[in-house]
């Protein structure tokens, strides 16, 4: 159930990060983590790459630097 409303969440958001997700769905991050890999595997969604950190910072929390995106089938 809960894998279906993380597709149904990246379906309509298209892309978002980590701690967006962690909030919206109150989970920890590791285990979106592994059922984001789910559908990463099924081709559904993609892990981006990292941004880069601003200049300075250092203060980040690595989560907001952590996007996945939902892959649009239709363009393919």
């Amino acid at each position: 159930m809960i894998l279906t409303e993380i597709q149904n969440f990246l379906i309509n958001y298209h892309r978002v990060s980590l701690a967006e997700m962690e909030q919206h769905f109150h989970m920890d991050g590791d285990a979106l983590r592994q059922m984001l890999n789910k559908l990463i595997k099924k081709g559904r969604v993609r892990k981006l790459s990292k941004a880069e950190k601003c200049h300075s910072c250092t203060s980040c929390n690595p989560e907001t630097l952590e996007f996945y995106e939902w892959i649009d089938r239709a363009s393919h």
